[in-house]
């Protein structure tokens, strides 16, 4: 598998070291030179941010269901000169689930279902819609131990399959919730503790994702906005992600949690004919966002939590800005 070399090892640790410093300057001042006590690892129970996965891999035998509901509110879009245009009234009502079960103590393999409704006027989905499946494998290369420099790190690899409605959508344009092309992503997940001069624990997470899309064959109106009458393909563009996350023991059930993302997306291309029998041809811009995701975690328990926030994309270029509302269940059984 994946092997480190001794200077890419102190990178990585020197990498975490600085954000674990500049986390550090946001922690509670002391008025006193007293010492105060340190937080145990087992007095912290954790959901997990909103956006970025566990590099943790599920002990041998033991499973993990954690489904997400969101509702996507677009706001407006930031066109390629810079300028904001108002998107229209409409809410798109989402989940995904995971489903995750660990194969071995280091790799843990499942499945992400998802599923839609968009209502917008007179033109909303004809009830809840299937989106694309997702097969999750996840391979533990490292694992942290207290006192220790090296972080957890897992090598990731998803593979989305098409199976939500892409075209074909001339009576109900916003029953498409899937993209009709299969889809590779390679991430490196990674994640670390460190003790705030308080005592309390801020657990924090650095994930970097890939992915490449195939192209998925079009007939008619469909999600990306080809005409009646049309045939032909199109090409989604590849994205890279890399998501910063950190989370904050308030207390051995509360948690403060937020994700830093930035995401790139190439652009997607479209070809084939229109309806006329005339050539189409479509090109996307390149969109990059800044996503920002704070959340509140409740523990019940050490297995099982649920955590409250929302998806705010405040900027981007050739992306719409939006608030989306998170809640999530993470149960380990």
């Amino acid at each position: 598998m994946v092997s480190y070399a001794p200077r890419a090892r102190q990178g990585l640790t020197s990498l975490w070291a600085g954000l674990g410093l500049a986390a550090l300057a946001f922690a509670p001042a002391f008025a006193n030179d007293a010492v105060p006590t340190r937080q145990a690892l087992d007095d912290a129970w954790w959901t997990g941010p909103i956006l970025a996965s566990g590099a943790s891999t599920l002990p041998k035998g033991r499973a993990l269901i954690e489904p997400y509901l969101y509702d996507a509110k677009p706001y407006g879009v930031i066109d390629g000169e810079g300028k904001r245009h108002a998107a229209p009234a409409a809410d798109s009502f989402g989940s995904q689930t995971y489903l995750l079960y660990g194969v071995t103590d280091t790799f843990t393999a499942g499945l992400i279902p998802r599923f839609g409704h968009a209502r917008s006027g007179g033109r909303s989905s004809n009830g809840v819609q299937l989106g694309d499946l997702t097969v999750q494998g996840q391979y533990r290369l490292a694992k942290w131990k207290e006192g220790g420099r090296m972080p957890t790190v897992s090598l990731m690899l998803q593979e989305t399959l098409p199976t939500g409605r892409h075209d074909r959508l001339d009576a109900r344009p916003r029953d498409g919730f899937g993209s009709g092309a299969y889809a590779t992503t390679v991430g490196l997940n990674s994640q670390t503790y460190f003790w705030t001069p308080n005592g309390r624990i801020l657990r924090t997470r650095l994930n970097l994702a890939y992915t490449r899309s195939g192209h998925a064959d079009v007939e008619g109106v469909s999600v990306y906005g080809t005409p009646a009458g049309f045939t032909g393909r199109a090409r989604p563009g590849d994205s890279f992600n890399v998501d910063l996350a950190f989370e904050y023991s308030l207390t051995r059930r509360w948690v403060a949690a937020i994700d830093l993302a930035y995401q790139r997306d190439a652009a997607t291309t479209v070809s084939g004919r229109d309806g006329a029998g005339g050539a189409y041809e479509r090109r996307s811009p390149v969109s990059q966002a800044l996503i920002l995701a704070p959340a509140v975690e409740y523990n019940f328990s050490p297995v099982l939590g649920v955590i409250a926030g929302a998806r705010i994309v405040p900027a981007g270029r050739n992306t719409t800005a939006s608030v989306t509302p998170v809640i999530a269940v993470n149960y380990v059984l």
